[in-house]
């Protein structure tokens, strides 16, 4: 299996978003967001930027607790759904709201792999599959934060050699920042003593009306892919890299989310819906993945990022018995995911690209949601 190609920040990514690193005017402050049951406490670090934009992350899991961006009238609205205390995100059957994702983000296949010659067995924690780093994940772990001088968030995690039975020890450093372009940048970087696989990505449900304001299914998405990875029964995908040309999987202009979801289409009934990973056009610079409209708020979100892939899921298994913010309920596709990523089972699959982390090398990626209006 091939190393995966790690990279240094690109001369791109200044190109594409030149005001990233102007971030003088970010404000972060922080406050106590509750104990976990072991009696940890967890902290809530709120950035703000010159145009109100306002991002809350704990250190629990690196979760986006909020967003509030504004419609086209300039009301503020929070976009993500989530709780409003701690005790939620550790109590909750987990559907994973607004995580930080790892050790690998997605489905290994038979929650195994094998590298270097040793074959891995993972938790079984999907069906015979394993999901989102197994059992106890990145998004169960209290991270170590440091707030930046530049208003940015930065959480460290030292992830064990043989945690969830990965190999080496791993250090993870994510970084968040809310820039004065209105852009949530969050940059992902690890390193390793040891071959070791990796695929980490944010799990944030966002509902541009506002969380908990009903169903998504008339945000229009366009997705620059003209290929996805098609899915068996247990969602793990086959290996084919299938064109969407003439499917219900063809994004590449813009389309309602419920203008095909209930097509009598074999992927989509896998799925209950949309839960696939699309084969971006980018390359490796940091390229536009993804833009939504919302028709009546006049929000706009753009995807930018430096991953192969991206993960369109459409809140299918959502069904109202999660309460979030002020009590609401989540229904069935009350929120859709954009999780930039390399593919699912790609320690099983040779042929796409490799998520191998080896050590002396560091692995460091990259993804933007920028917010305007319609």
């Amino acid at each position: 299996m091939e190393a995966l190609s790690f990279r240094k920040p690109l001369a791109a990514t200044v190109l594409l978003l030149s005001s990233i690193n102007m971030n003088a005017a970010t404000k972060l402050t922080s406050t106590d967001f509750g104990k976990t049951p072991d009696g940890v406490t967890a902290r809530i670090y709120t950035l703000t930027n010159k145009n109100g934009l306002e991002a809350r992350i704990t250190n629990y899991g690196g979760v986006v607790v909020s967003l509030k961006t504004p419609d086209r009238n300039g009301a503020m609205a929070d976009i993500v759904l989530g709780f409003d205390a701690l005790a939620g995100y550790i109590s909750s059957p987990s559907p994973y709201l607004g995580a930080l994702i790892g050790r690998y983000g997605n489905r290994i296949g038979h929650a195994r792999f094998t590298l270097d010659g040793v074959e891995y067995k993972l938790a079984a924690n999907n069906g015979e599959n394993s999901l989102h780093g197994g059992t106890h994940g990145f998004n169960q772990k209290i991270w170590t934060p440091r707030e930046l001088p530049d208003g940015g968030l930065e959480l460290t995690y030292l992830s064990k050699d043989g945690e969830e039975n990965y190999p080496g020890n791993l250090k993870a450093v994510v970084v968040y920042r809310l820039t004065d372009a209105d852009e949530l940048k969050i940059d992902y970087a690890a390193t390793t003593d040891k071959d070791t696989v990796l695929n980490l990505t944010n799990h944030s449900y966002f509902n541009l009306k506002g969380e908990g304001q009903g169903d998504i299914l008339g945000h229009l998405v366009t997705l620059n892919a003209n290929r996805y990875t098609p899915v068996d029964a247990g969602l793990i995908p086959t290996g084919e890299l299938r064109a969407v040309n003439g499917t219900p999987f063809d994004f590449t202009k813009p389309a309602a989310i419920g203008a095909r979801i209930e097509q009598n289409d074999e992927q989509l009934k896998l799925g209950k819906g949309y839960d696939h990973n699309w084969v971006l056009n980018g390359g490796k610079a940091l390229s536009l993945a993804a833009r939504v409209v919302e028709p009546s708020s006049g929000r706009v979100m753009e995807v930018y990022t430096t991953e192969p892939g991206v993960q369109f899921y459409t809140g299918n298994f959502l069904d109202g018995t999660i309460k979030g913010k002020g009590g609401k309920a989540y229904r069935q596709r009350y929120g859709f995911c954009l999780e930039t990523q390399h593919f699912p089972d790609s320690p099983n699959k040779p042929k796409f690209p490799s998520t191998v982390l080896k050590p002396g090398r560091q692995f460091h990626s990259t993804t933007v949601f920028k917010f305007s209006k319609s």
